[in-house]
């Protein structure tokens, strides 16, 4: 599901029949308070286990999910929707002949699960036929029964839906009342019920939970009919409704006057905030296209890293297997060995499944494999990718980092991107004094619109909010901003990086991959951070 599908789901009017198919069945509210008995799963998994061996298989792994999702839907005083789902199944993966194979089945009973299982096997062995050499797995060491959970403080599911609605209607009357003429709020919660049991000897039963506070705010220049919007500011956590009871330490005021959130977020100061600033829009001066010093909020930062980093490193893309649907990458694997230098001395890159708070962190993989961090990309040298068990070989690794997910029981798993993030600098440095420093620049917060090519090297990126910095000040608010880049000549670029105090997260609920898609959830931390001498474009001009 991408963010065009999202607002589709979103949309006034779509109610339960018109769920899509992947999103499973409309269920009342109290129904995702549900759980599958652990000793049911174990039972299912074994009977899958035992029947792929007795099939001729050399491994197999076994998925039983329960995938849910809530959303609740306003605009300004009117609630649109609340939608509740459930999907509900088992996916089976084996190794047979040296083939892979995969099935799966929404028949959580122990003969629908034998009879997808010697379905999996079947088309193992059908493409054993067309395999060039057999599939390499990296070997996993079984963890027996472990269970790992989302450390969260508040189940957002068991939040009575009117306390949601009042929440999202409040934000909505604070926007009105702070001069918006439209605004909508959306909250979208997740929660992934994952059991995983493979021959390997693992026995695995995980609780993710994720939440997501969208809204947009709108201002209209009656005299003109020209307007302005202004997206919130929230970023999609790894949480629990803890991350709505806004801390007043949790808030960050930036040199620019933005205000920006850790891991809290209050919903309706940011609205308030929105309908102020996307007035200001209106009234501000279209930028002058040239070169600029960037001063990049975390914000913002976490797209770029998503686009020109994340995605390029991804092995799977890398070796041309997205080729068809989403394109290669320029950072082949002889830039590895030259240690290529993909950015400046400042710029060290890690993948991190286990980063608490963020939307990857999982306790193991979908092929069992504990999650881990490593790094991509070192003082600015190319030293790693990222890879699952059937790729570790190709790059001479002895083991997977734990990057292989699925989004749902009836999806096969596959190389999917971790979190990946910006260090932050080793001296001490603040944002203001990163600003006293830029003569000539401009201040960008929030994520916009982007393009990237399909190796990843030539990209373009908005924003929300853009400001002029002159002589080391922050003087007003400018429009119609979007820089170019090439990758490597962007991350070079890149000559300073305030310290971890105001390192943040940002992130996405729909990361789209493969044929069939799929989406996965990843966040991407930064902290502020300057690159010198960067392309701006007008987009107002660009665009006739």
């Amino acid at each position: 599901m991408d963010r065009r599908d999202f607002l589709k789901m979103t949309g006034a009017g779509l109610g339960g029949l018109a769920i899509p198919a992947f999103y499973g069945r409309a269920i009342a509210a109290e129904e995702l308070l549900g759980t599958i008995d652990v000793a049911t799963k174990k039972m299912l998994a074994d009977a899958a286990l035992n029947a792929a061996k007795a099939g001729g298989a050399t491994y197999c792994d076994v998925r039983i999910g329960r995938y849910l999702r809530q959303f609740v839907v306003t605009r300004e005083d009117k609630v649109q929707n609340v939608v509740n789902t459930e999907s509900t199944g088992a996916g089976i993966r084996v190794i047979a002949k040296g083939a892979w194979g995969f099935a799966a089945t929404n028949d959580l009973s122990r003969e629908g699960v034998v009879k997808a299982t010697a379905e999996a096997v079947a088309i193992a062995k059908a493409n054993s036929r067309l395999r060039s050499e057999p599939v390499q797995l990296a070997p996993v060491k079984g963890v027996g029964e472990v269970a790992w959970r989302t450390p969260i403080v508040k189940n957002a599911m068991a939040v009575p839906i009117k306390d949601k609605v009042d929440l999202l209607l409040g934000v909505n009357a604070e926007a009105m009342k702070a001069g918006a003429n439209f605004v909508n709020s959306t909250l979208f919660v997740v929660n992934e019920q994952k059991y995983f049991a493979s021959t390997d000897g693992s026995y695995i039963d995980q609780d993710v939970h994720r939440i997501w506070a969208p809204m947009s705010v709108t201002v209209i220049d009656k005299a003109t009919g020209k307007f302005r919007s202004r997206a919130g500011l929230s970023s999609p956590r790894g949480m629990g409704f803890e991350y709505l009871d806004a801390k007043p330490a949790d808030h960050v005021e930036l040199p620019c006057g933005a205000v920006v959130y850790r891991d809290s977020y209050d919903m309706k100061a940011d609205a308030i905030a929105a309908a102020k600033q996307a007035k200001e829009k209106l009234a501000a001066p279209t930028v002058k296209p040239g070169k600029y010093d960037l001063v990049l909020d975390p914000s913002h930062t976490w797209l770029t890293i998503h686009e020109s980093v994340g995605h390029p490193l991804e092995l799977d893309r890398v070796l041309g297997y997205e080729a068809n649907f989403a394109g290669t990458s320029f950072a082949t694997i002889d830039k590895l060995k030259e240690h290529f230098q993909y950015g400046s001395d400042k710029v060290t890159i890690v993948a991190d499944k286990t980063q608490p708070g963020s939307l990857g962190a999982v306790g193991y993989d979908d092929e069992g494999v504990k999650t881990q961090k490593w790094d991509l990309i070192k003082d600015g040298k190319l030293v790693n990718y990222q890879v699952i068990r059937d790729q570790a070989h190709i790059l001479g690794l002895k083991a997977s980092q734990g990057c292989c997910y699925a989004d749902s029981w009836s999806s096969v798993q596959f190389q999917r991107m971790a979190n990946v993030s910006l260090q932050p600098g080793r001296d001490k440095l603040a944002p203001a004094e990163m600003v006293k420093n830029v003569e000539n620049g401009i201040y960008i917060v929030g994520e916009g619109s982007f393009s990237i090519d399909q190796q990843r090297y030539n990209a373009q990126f908005g924003g929300q909010m853009f400001y002029e910095i002159k002589n080391g000040k922050v003087t007003h608010p400018i429009e119609d901003v979007a820089y170019q880049i090439r990758t490597p000549e962007f991350w070079n670029s890149c000559v300073a990086v305030c310290d971890a105090d105001d390192y943040r997260l940002g992130g996405s609920f729909f990361d789209g991959k493969g044929q069939p898609s799929q989406s996965s959830a990843v966040s991407h931390g930064s902290s502020t951070a300057r690159f010198n001498g960067v392309n701006v474009i007008n987009t107002a001009r660009s665009l006739g």
